[in-house]
């Protein structure tokens, strides 16, 4: 997959508090980074810049040269860190992972959904009684495998995900980070991990960047 997604010269605060200051970070297509940083540091507000989810106070990004300004321009999809907050309990498992082909097309036959659902599912390791069950039903770890298969059913050019195994045992900390590599290996997929467990990082990532301070590199 030709192209990046970058971040040039930006800069983010929350009223008169900045958070961000002259950041400059690209993930290529087909890369994995890793961004560390305490709590605080304003990893995950970068994060939600790249994704479209929050607009810079000051700079740009961009996706494969385009200008990303609302969340899902360029095919950029996030992976968040909380699970349970990130899905409607009123939702099926089933449910979950159909949202990622409604983000891409509304027109899609309800049968090609339905097999896209159960083969991702099958991908992320839900055995088909856990598709019709909401999330109070299922752990942090089955719930999350959900939504990892959400992310991949909107086919993204690049993925971040935020903190997304803090919350997970080692076993499905495993199972995620082997399901994205797969998805960069296949597709070219670029993708962005924001973590203060380093030894994850140098473990899952080829480059690993650095928060707080300005951040000046392309990987």
């Amino acid at each position: 997959m030709p192209g990046e997604l970058s971040a040039v010269n930006v800069g983010f605060a929350y009223g008169s508090i900045t958070v961000l200051q002259n950041v400059n970070l690209s993930i290529p297509g087909g890369s994995q980074v890793g961004l560390a940083g305490p709590s605080g540091s304003g990893k995950t507000t970068m994060a939600r810049i790249l994704a479209g989810l929050l607009r810079p106070s000051t700079g740009h990004v961009s996706c494969n040269g385009a200008p990303v300004q609302a969340a899902g321009d360029g095919g950029v999809a996030m992976l968040f860190q909380s699970p349970r907050r990130s899905c409607s309990p009123r939702m099926t498992l089933r449910s979950v992972i159909a949202e990622g082909y409604s983000r891409i097309s509304r027109t899609g036959r309800r049968k090609d959904v339905d097999a896209g659902v159960r083969q991702l599912a099958d991908r992320v390791q839900l055995t088909p009684d856990l598709l019709d069950r909401h999330p109070h039903e299922v752990s942090d770890g089955q719930l999350q495998r959900a939504c990892l298969a959400r992310s991949l059913a909107a086919a993204p050019g690049y993925l971040i995900c935020d903190e997304a195994t803090a919350m997970l045992d080692a076993a499905t900390t495993a199972a995620v980070v082997r399901v994205v590599r797969e998805e960069v290996a296949a597709r070219g997929v670029g993708v962005l991990v924001l973590s203060h467990d380093r030894q994850l990082l140098e473990a899952w990532c080829g480059t690993t960047l650095h928060l707080p301070g300005t951040i000046t590199a392309a990987v």
